[in-house]
């Protein structure tokens, strides 16, 4: 297919009469995707024990519930295109409903997978489109608004989700992780029906499309995920699955640039990348995103381990200190959009992202929530600021006539680096944290007089509950807080990968250059348009 512009993209089809309805319809999927994958990951021990699963199935479980989404998700701007939003969204919203209700009454772990599989490809359909709908459904003053509460769903359900999951499995039980897809889903597939429009199926563009191209990128990038997914796991090169999906997947991308390169209408050419500003944005993009994991990995994984909460007990401070301020920040962020360039928001939020990971290097053993609060606000202005200022900036970079295929690289980056940084981060946080218990264990030693002092306090503490016990257990206790401070060590190398990722970003900001003007550029103020006509009419 050739690849539409954002002209087409903006005006083909028939209007609907409920345009917010539309626009509501694919926010509510993103939202729903949103949450669906934040309770799963946090909400995945509890899962394991629910479902009998092992160690490794739970594992795999992880990666059948992701995966697929990547592997759907190139495509789904182009289906939108082609086939129109209703048909994408309100028959498959009703299947996933069905799927979500089914799911906890299932205990043979193949049919599990299987089930979970599914359910990730209706997931992969449910954000890619949101884009394209925003931009043909609404007017174009309402454009910037709409992608910021579409940026602003991924960091609210990271941060709420967290709470969520604690309130459905202590409150409601461990089943509404599932259900809740059970009664979102269709009010989606609803808002679907009333608000996109009754397009016919464009027969031109299924009859020149470039399925090679769709296939091999979505296939290639899914078995990249699943190497990367289960590559800590499985430590990497020593194991032949691991490196047998990342090198087969990299050919299969590989080939689709070829794909794209050869043929007369590629679906997402990619000379859409072939711009200083888009290559350094999405470089900025991938630093972003790793850095960015300071919030969803490295705080409620320290909150888990080291001070073990559950999700219930550290909800409250990614809801308070960084769920509801995105409210008051992601609008602050529209409004400088609208006013500023948006490279200078973008540099703000890395900033605050650079400012957190630091305040993150002088954790403690000691830190309870209360001194986590600083931190997390720093990354709420982070997300407010960072993630929209990328769209809002690659569009402003792009040729009309790229748009659609500007659409798809945005999907696939924004999984694949999330992916690439978790992976790099928690192959980074297991290998710190193994160092780290070899030198604290070198200077551990059995006769050694601290050592010995502190075994005695220990003994002493213990001694009235555990008497026949009590030097087994100060042994242990012993060393579980030198396995906490390992752990502790870890996760501050983890906050200065963090703070390096955010300073790269920001010197890649700094060489990138104005965008041209146009719908996503600042509109400036009437007094600086008449400062700069008379500067004009003095220069000629």
């Amino acid at each position: 297919m050739a690849t539409a512009n954002m002209d087409s993209v903006t005006a083909s089809g028939r209007r609907s009469h409920h345009p917010l309805c539309a626009v509501g319809a694919v926010l509510i999927g993103s939202f729903l995707v949103g949450f669906q994958t934040r309770l799963f990951s946090i909400g995945l021990a509890d899962l394991k024990g629910h479902f009998s699963l092992s160690f490794d199935e739970g594992a795999w479980l992880s990666t059948a519930a992701n995966a697929p989404q990547i592997l759907i998700a190139p495509a789904v701007v182009w289906l939108a295109v082609t086939f129109g939003v209703r048909r994408i969204l309100c028959l498959p919203s009703l299947v996933f409903a069905l799927i979500c209700t089914i799911i906890p009454f299932v205990r043979d772990f193949e049919t599990l997978l299987v089930l979970h599989v599914l359910q990730a490809l209706l997931l992969g359909l449910f954000i890619p489109a949101t884009i394209i709908v925003i931009l043909r459904n609404l007017p174009q003053r309402w454009w910037l608004p709409a992608l910021a509460i579409y940026a602003f769903r991924s960091a609210f359900t990271s941060n709420f989700g967290v709470s969520l999951v604690g309130s459905y499995v202590q409150n409601l039980g461990w089943e509404w992780l599932y259900w809740q897809g059970t009664i979102l889903a269709p009010i989606m597939g609803l808002f679907a029906y009333f608000g996109a429009p009754d397009e016919p199926v464009s027969r031109d563009a299924l009859t020149r499309a470039d399925w090679g191209g769709m296939i091999l990128l979505g296939s290639g990038l899914a078995l990249v995920y699943v190497g990367l997914d289960q590559g800590n796991r499985l430590d990497w090169s020593s194991s032949g699955i691991v490196m047998a999906t990342l090198a087969g997947g990299l050919a299969l991308i590989v080939a689709f640039f070829i794909n794209e390169s050869v043929i007369a209408e590629p679906w997402a050419s990619a000379r859409v990348l072939m711009s200083r500003n888009l290559i350094l944005l999405f470089a900025t993009t991938t630093l972003f995103l790793l850095s960015s994991q300071s919030n969803s990995l490295l705080l409620p994984n320290f909150l888990t381990v080291v001070a073990a909460l559950r999700p219930e007990q550290m909800g409250p401070l990614f809801v308070n200190y960084v769920a509801i301020p995105l409210f008051v920040l992601t609008i602050i962020a529209v409004l400088l959009l609208r006013r500023i360039d948006a490279r200078i928001v973008l540099a703000m939020g890395l900033t605050a992202f650079a400012c957190a990971a630091l305040l993150g290097t002088t954790l403690t053993q000691q830190w309870r929530l209360v001194d986590f609060e600083v931190l997390a606000l720093f990354q709420a202005i982070g997300h407010a600021f960072t993630f929209i200022s990328i769209i809002v900036f690659t569009f402003a970079n792009v040729d009309r006539t790229k748009a659609v295929a500007a659409a798809a690289y945005i999907q696939v980056l924004r999984l694949g680096s999330a992916e690439l940084g978790l992976a790099l981060l928690s192959t980074w946080l297991r290998i710190r944290e193994q160092i780290h218990s070899h030198y604290l264990g070198q200077h551990v030693a059995s006769g050694d007089s601290v050592v010995v002092k502190r075994l005695a306090q220990l003994k002493a503490h213990f001694a009235p509950d555990f008497t026949g016990a009590a030097a087994k257990r100060s042994l242990s206790a012993l060393a579980t807080t030198i396995q906490k401070e390992a752990y502790t060590l870890a996760y501050i190398d983890g906050f200065w990968l963090s703070f390096w990722a955010a300073i790269g970003a920001l010197l890649l900001v700094a060489m990138m250059k104005a965008a041209q003007p146009g719908p996503f550029t600042p509109t400036p103020s009437p007094r600086h348009g008449r400062d700069a006509a008379n500067r004009n009419r003095r220069a000629s």
